[in-house]
């Protein structure tokens, strides 16, 4: 008996002895990130060494598990290395798991992250330190070249957003932008972003990805992740650059012999000017641009405590641009933040302000004259200026830029901050406030001065401003977006893991600008208020919204979302997307602005099947399709509602009355338009994944694009059109990657990949053929069966060398002379008119692509980027746009147009005013241009400790140091919109630029 009353005292004490212990042991905490994206890593597993007691990581790369204060951690993900580390007695352990591979890698998608290999849908990603020391103003110029889909079109002027297309055009009169996501803030741009505070971005390409956005999702969505504190000690980090820049080319126009002798053979009787003091050539490209400066500099301090992440920088960037007077200048402050109150609960912000000034120029009429400007007239002398109109030539481009002033400034605040609640371990409840915030101004002052010796060293000509008069445009805009989300995520046995966000959103904007307009305002800056000067005389009716003193017009747009989607994978093998969208939109009418966007992505990891278990080579392979539907809403606000002018003066008995007169029909049914996109894509890997590449095909149609059509002048719209839903157009491709990263020996490793895109852009169901024309001389025409903004053309096939050419061919409604451009009479009715105009392609290019690489050999490191297009063409409109007279011409075209003495016959005697748009002026817009090169050094570390240094890397980067094309115009690359891209008539030059610069992180 006793021996058994001692046994029962024995089992109960060993039953007790786990609850002992676990009264021993303390819960741990921690967040657990991906090392190099600083992405929340879902479903690490945490192990207690030598136990079996373990847990997982929560949706926002949480966990929480009971261990001894001297027991150590083990942290353990597929596909990244595994970490342990001691408890020590701390409560709280922080970890950053590095990738064993680019497959492996965490992604951001749409109000959460996935690995990358079990994406079923098309996402591109580039990490922050790609772009870093481009020297470029914008994250989206440093992108150009580097993924397949993704086209880039810069513009050279400060403080201007580049053109983004993914797969191609997809509309024709809405906004083709794609959607923004900057932490979570939705925007429509990112100028204000520094290059060094960007952690990733990543590309949502396909509709599949990019539905979660649902009716702001069409043309792709860009998300930014910006920069986290990193676990560990406080960090301070610099990164700066300077440099120079300069025109990456230039067209070489006539010199004053050679443009004296081209106006004496077209216009015998001329008399040409004379300037004491003068008998040169004047280059007026050399007199109005200059070698501009670039420099960024960025500072940071970042860090992790158990509880706290944050990540504060502020940056300065200066552009002075080529333009005399024409400068930019940016100044960013960022603030990211996390707090743990406690393992369930985080708050968490990200905030940005940036303020940046512009100095305008006259760029649009001072560049075009340069390129008209005689070059037989000084550009300036003393204090005066060469007097080219007096000449019957275009105004002096000096005078263009010195008699005008145009100052504008940004103030922009973007930020959010959330909640995320952790109640149980596989469930996280987020609410987050975003905003975005904008106040503009702008200051246009264009100066009184004379045509006379007060301005001019010869008096005369049509150049000169009786009156000054100032215009002040000040908007504000603001945005705000409310997000609620439920994300649950459970792994169910060994295979079975499940993922199910569910959420809401609502969203206001308002964009409130105001205009003012004064004549005969003081020419002293501090006397540059509305208040002054004379009132705007000019203006017949003053109740015109188009031409009053002042005016406001504030817009005001909402949205309300739900979103939910579902990802599953059975033993990361097989894989399930479903996304689902509810929108509804205030810019339509009540009974059109709902819409449902679907999506459903299917993805097999071929490569984890046994039968291909012992394929010799093969790393990775896998399927994937997927299939979504997206909308387009970006249109102005109240689209639909038909407007009218107050306060028109009538007579109605013989007195005055007043009433209305309606200014703008619209369609009261009008409806985003819609896309919808099918994938299929196959993805590899080899040799250990050092080569991994990616082929995709894509087929994606938006229908009910918005476009004009004609209506009867009697229904009272002066324009006689009504916009509205009434054509389809189609952009069918295939994108391929293909990348090649090795070690040779230790010290010396290097990569190599390329990429293309093969897009064919079509129109259908057009309105029932209603083209549309577009451009400044209505060049491109979009129209059934051809791409949007296609070149619609006379086809010029020689120069006429007699006059029996002419007497014998078909009849010209052009009258034409011996010398003059000979055009196909395309539909053979025997007459050369208008109606023989047909269609010679469009600057969407079919092919476009990039090449990468780098070398890293012991310190020193090396990359590059080409970018480039293949068979799209462009429209040289600054040629055909020069006036007949006294404008200069080109010194090719001055040395080998047509004359008696040297028949040309692919040039014609001269260039007249009012040239037919015609294949004379369209060109080869391919190109292959160095993008960006850079050549770095990175200090050893041994030798910093004296400097108090951790890291410190030095390097040249050059932007655009080379191009080669066919096109004879200043630039291949020009932006535009849908309907009317690249036409050259006053494009901003493209720069190369060249900067040093230095990355250093302090101890």
């Amino acid at each position: 008996m006793k021996n058994l009353h001692f046994l029962t005292w024995v089992l109960l004490a060993l039953a007790l002895l786990p609850a002992a212990l676990f009264a021993q042991q303390a819960p741990i905490t921690g967040v657990v990130t991906d090392a190099a994206s600083q992405e929340a890593l879902i479903g690490v597993t945490v192990l207690v060494k030598g136990t079996s007691i373990n847990a997982q990581t929560g949706v926002d790369g949480r966990y929480s598990i009971a261990a001894p204060a001297d027991a150590v951690l083990s942290f353990n993900y597929v596909g990244y290395a595994q970490q342990e580390i001691p408890v020590a007695g701390k409560t709280a352990v922080n970890v950053a798991l590095a990738s064993t591979t680019k497959l492996n890698e965490v992604v951001v998608v749409g109000y959460g992250t996935q690995k990358r290999r079990d994406l079923t849908g098309a996402v591109a990603r580039i990490e922050g330190d790609e772009i870093v020391n481009q020297p470029v103003q914008t994250p989206t110029q440093a992108l150009q070249g580097k993924l397949a889909g993704v086209q880039i079109i810069s513009d050279g002027t400060p403080n201007s957003q580049p053109t983004v297309r993914i797969r191609g055009t997809g509309t024709l009169l809405a906004g083709a932008n794609p959607l923004y996501v900057v932490d979570g803030v939705q925007t429509t741009d990112i100028r204000n972003l520094s290059n060094a505070d960007i952690a990733s971005i990543d590309v949502l390409k396909d509709a599949s990805a990019a539905a979660i956005y649902g009716v702001r999702g069409a043309n792709g969505v860009i998300i930014v992740t910006t920069k986290k504190g990193a676990v560990g000690k406080p960090t301070l980090s610099y990164s700066g650059t300077y440099g120079f820049k300069e025109a990456a080319h230039l067209v070489e126009m006539a010199n004053a012999d050679q443009y004296k002798s081209y106006i004496t053979d077209t216009s015998p009787t001329t008399t040409f000017p004379t300037y004491p003091g003068f008998s040169g050539t004047t280059n007026w490209y050399k007199e109005i641009l200059k070698r501009g400066t670039f420099q960024n500099h960025n500072l940071a301090v970042s860090g992790a405590t158990d509880n706290v992440r944050y990540y504060f920088s502020g940056n300065l960037l200066q552009d002075d641009g080529l333009l005399v007077d024409n400068r930019f200048s940016r100044l960013t402050v960022r603030s990211n933040t996390s707090f743990s109150l406690s393992d369930k609960v985080t708050i968490s912000s990200q905030a940005s302000y940036s303020h940046a000034n512009t100095r305008d120029v006259n760029i649009g009429s001072a560049y075009l004259d340069a390129y008209r400007a005689a070059p037989i007239i000084p550009a300036r002398q003393g204090d005066l200026f060469g007097n080219t109109a007096a000449y019957g030539n275009v105004g002096n481009p000096l005078v263009d830029i010195g008699k005008n002033y145009n100052q504008s400034s940004e103030n922009r605040l973007q930020g959010n901050i959330g909640v995320d609640v952790r109640p149980v371990e596989w469930l996280t409840l987020r609410s987050a406030i975003n905003v975005d915030l904008n106040a503009n101004t702008r200051t246009i002052y264009n100066y009184q001065f004379n045509n006379d010796a007060s301005t001019f060293i010869i008096a005369g000509g049509n150049q000169f401003n009786t009156t000054s008069n100032l215009s002040v445009m000040q908007s504000n805009s603001y945005r705000y977006l409310w997000e609620n989300t439920a994300t649950f995520h459970k792994v169910f046995g060994e295979n079975h893991d499940l993922t199910v966000l569910a959420g809401t959103t609502t969203e206001e904007g308002q964009y409130t600008p105001l205009y003012g307009y004064r004549r005969s305002v003081s020419a002293d800056p501090n006397q540059w208020y509305l208040n002054t000067g004379d009132p705007n005389t000019s203006v017949v009716n003053p109740y015109d919204p188009n031409n009053p003193d002042a005016n406001m017009l504030p817009s005001k747009d909402r949205r309300f979302s739900v979103l939910g989607r579902i990802n599953y994978s059975y033993a990361g093998r097989y894989l399930l997307t479903a996304n689902l969208r509810y929108d509804a939109s205030s810019k339509f009418a009540s009974d059109r602005r709902k819409g449902v966007f679907p999506s459903l992505g299917l993805g097999w990891v071929v490569s984890d099947e046994e039968f291909l278990k012992d394929v010799r080579g093969l790393s990775f392979l896998k399927l994937r399709g997927s299939f979504g539907r997206l909308g387009n809403d970006q249109i102005p606000t109240n689209s639909f509602v038909t407007t009218a002018d107050i306060n028109i003066p009538y007579v109605i008995n013989g007195q005055p009355v007043l009433g209305a007169v309606i200014s703008q029909i619209k369609d009261g049914q009008v409806h985003w338009e819609t896309t919808t996109e099918y994938d299929a894509a196959l993805e590899f890997g080899f040799l250990d994944n050092h080569l991994t590449g990616e082929v995709t095909y894509y087929n994606k149609r938006t229908s009910s694009a918005l476009i004009p059509i004609n209506i009867p002048g009697i229904l009272g719209d002066p324009d006689n059109q009504l916009i509205t839903n009434a054509a389809d157009i189609t952009n069918r491709g295939v994108e391929a990657a293909l990348n090649w990263r090795s070690t040779i020996v230790d010290n010396f490793t290097y990569n190599f990949g390329v990429n293309a895109t093969f897009n064919q852009n079509r129109i259908a169901n057009l309105n029932g053929g209603q083209a549309l024309f577009a451009g400044g001389n209505l060049q491109t025409r979009s129209d059934n069966g051809q791409a949007a903004g296609s070149f619609y053309l006379l086809n010029a096939i020689g120069v006429y060398q007699t006059q029996d050419e002419i007497n014998s061919g078909p009849k010209s409604t052009f009258a034409p002379k011996v010398g003059d451009l000979k055009y196909a009479d395309t539909n053979g009715d025997g007459v050369i008119d208008l109606n023989d105009r047909s269609y010679y392609g469009s600057y969407q290019p079919p092919i476009y692509f990039g090449i990468n690489g780098g070398i890293n050999v012991h310190n020193f490191d090396l990359s590059f980027v080409f970018s480039g297009n293949l068979k799209n063409k462009v429209y040289n409109a600054k040629k055909q746009n020069r006036y007949a007279g006294t404008d200069n011409v080109e010194a090719s075209f001055a040395s080998s147009r047509w004359t008696a003495a040297n028949p040309s016959t692919t040039n014609p005697s001269t260039l007249a005013s009012s040239l037919p748009n015609s294949t004379y002026f369209l060109e080869s817009g391919a190109y292959l241009r160095l993008t960006n090169v850079i050549l770095g050094y990175t200090f050893p570390v041994s030798s910093l400790e004296k400097a108090h240094l951790a890291t410190l890397r030095v390097f040249l980067s050059g932007q655009n140091l080379f191009t080669a094309t066919k096109y004879t115009g200043f630039t291949p690359e020009l932006p535009g919109g849908p309907l009317d891209s690249g036409i050259e008539a006053q494009t901003y030059p493209t720069s190369r630029t060249l900067t040093v610069g230095l990355t250093a992180n302090f101890k």
